[in-house]
């Protein structure tokens, strides 16, 4: 009886581990949460009407919450919305980017994703985004996968904190985020307040349907997106600066 216990574990352990080990596709859900006073304070200038600034701080929640669903391969991978919040939040000050749609094309080393700016839908196509990536020591458990950390950044400014897990063998991760030896499971970027986390991970091979590029936008690459917004928010100050780093994720 104990031999038929001591095998039937060893079994299981050896089976996970190999689970683990040879995940090539699924879905996983990635909550987004920003801090929405946090940003405002960030973005309030010295001589801004105190009282327009309490009443919009008193009308919003301090954290703004929504949900994405990234489909993946090891050949494509989909980023879309989830499900909805109840009571989402739809005032002024909420966090942009909430309806991206992000399609990889890892075969290809190709994006192309829909962006939503202010009253512009954008069609954006070019090569997978090359980050320099520092891997760290630190260890942490998303989602009960086993994650490294990494650091890098971008517009030399803007530092991104990651989370990713070799366990999952797909180099993506949300929004145009990926290049690291394994799936994003956890994104923070500081100077943006906002978080993304994977809360929940199916190992479900998605439907080739499931997995389409978006068609409809004006035609766009990095560069010429980033031209095309530096030139409509230059004037804005801080909340121009702020609405490029949110646009070009």
């Amino acid at each position: 009886m104990k031999k038929i216990i001591f095998f039937f574990a060893t079994f299981c352990i050896f089976a996970t581990a190999a689970h683990a080990q040879f995940t090539t596709y699924g879905k996983i859900e990635y909550e987004r949460k920003s801090n929405m006073i946090q940003q405002m304070e960030d973005m309030r200038d010295e001589d801004d009407d105190n009282t327009w600034y309490n009443a919009m701080k008193s009308s919003m929640p301090k954290f703004f919450i929504n949900y994405f669903n990234y489909e993946f391969t090891t050949d494509y991978a989909l980023y879309k919305p989830g499900k909805e919040v109840d009571n989402k939040y739809k005032g002024w000050g909420a966090p942009p980017a909430g309806d991206n749609v992000v399609f990889t094309d890892f075969k290809n080393q190709k994006i192309t994703a829909n962006k939503q700016v202010y009253e512009e839908k954008f069609l954006l196509k070019d090569t997978l985004r090359k980050l320099q990536w520092k891997i760290m020591d630190e260890i942490r458990t998303i989602a009960n996968y086993k994650c490294r950390k990494a650091v890098t950044r971008l517009y030399d400014s803007v530092v991104v904190v990651a989370f990713y897990t070799d366990d999952i063998m797909v180099s993506g991760g949300p929004e145009q985020f990926g290049g690291l030896p394994g799936m994003i499971l956890e994104i923070a970027i500081p100077r943006l307040h906002t978080t993304w986390i994977a809360t929940n991970i199916e190992i479900s091979n998605p439907k080739p349907e499931d997995l389409k590029a978006p068609e409809k936008g004006k035609k766009v690459d990095n560069a010429e997106l980033y031209a095309t917004l530096n030139k409509s928010v230059s004037k804005w100050g801080k909340w121009g600066q702020r609405s490029i780093w949110w646009s070009l994720l």
